[in-house]
């Protein structure tokens, strides 16, 4: 087993996460009121050097499976966002007037084909699904003590598993109650997408547990730890989510990064994408009802 004991090291991972996250997003939107077309391909030529380096440089080889999958993963990215962008996309999707089911159903395909594409590099690494958490793990999994959560020992995901779920659902909830204006008429127009709502809900989630937990734990819990990972994990979730999060902002930081503590620990400790799927699918299901409500 390949494992990185040196700071220096684990800093450098942690360097080039952040660089390829949206944080850069985040900092060129605060200063320039945009982020730059060039900046997916400086994310890009980042991954793809570190690559190279993993390749030539031994004190850092070990991280070389992180770095092929992040590789795929945004050029994926940039795969989605060009197809986006093209007139033959618009003009199958966004014929005015555009539908709320083909607008969000539209970028979910493409989410998934960019999810499969992660997934298909995690299976050219490991020839074996379950080592990259493809599978539905075992739900009745002993979980490990968290104190300030008031787990114990002797708890198991069959019960904390409904718990957490319930608990990320009330976190989407309620700022989603206080933000998103509800009538009587909007409710009235909205209720009939529940199903499209509840079908992007379970395709969100099932790309997002792909590229956003899968890619990071799958390859990295072996070289800096558990707990290093799943801090990773936690932190490129939440800055995913900063600029466009639902709600964004801080507040929509704090929540995604928390859920991705509870989603990637419920992965790692039933080996499985079972409990991380339904827990994201729940508050997704909320977030994109409320798209509906809101959707003229």
């Amino acid at each position: 087993m390949d494992t990185i004991k040196s700071r220096p090291i684990v800093f450098f991972l942690w360097g080039i996460l952040l660089l390829v996250s949206d944080l850069p997003n985040i900092l060129l939107v605060n200063l320039r009121g945009a982020d730059p077309n060039w900046l997916p391909w400086a994310k890009i030529g980042l991954m793809a050097a570190c690559l190279v380096i993993c390749r030539f440089w031994e004190p850092i080889r070990a991280i070389w499976k992180f770095a092929f999958v992040f590789l795929v993963f945004l050029l994926a990215n940039w795969g989605v966002n060009w197809s986006i962008q093209t007139e033959l996309w618009r003009s199958a999707f966004y014929q005015e007037p555009v539908s709320y089911t083909a607008s969000y159903l539209s970028f979910q395909v493409l989410d998934v084909l960019r999810a499969l594409l992660v997934l298909a590099a995690l299976w050219w690494i490991f020839r074996d699904r379950q080592a990259f958490f493809l599978a539905k793990g075992q739900l009745d999994a002993p979980i490990e003590p968290v104190r300030w959560l008031g787990i114990g020992k002797g708890e198991s995901w069959r019960v904390f598993g409904w718990i957490f779920t319930a608990c990320a659902g009330a976190a989407i909830v309620i700022p989603l109650a206080l933000s998103v204006p509800l009538t009587t008429e909007a409710f009235s127009r909205a209720l009939p997408l529940l199903p499209v709502a509840i079908l992007l809900a379970a395709l969100n989630a099932f790309a997002e547990e792909a590229y956003y937990r899968v890619s990071i734990l799958s390859t990295l819990v072996n070289v800096v730890g558990k707990t290093q990972a799943l801090l990773m994990a936690c932190v490129f979730f939440g800055l995913a989510h900063y600029l466009h999060g639902s709600p964004p902002g801080v507040t929509g930081f704090a929540l995604t990064a928390f859920l991705a503590f509870l989603l990637g620990k419920s992965m790692l400790e039933t080996r499985g994408m079972g409990w991380a799927w339904f827990m994201h699918f729940v508050p997704d299901v909320f977030v994109f009802f409320s798209y509906a409500l809101t959707w003229y």
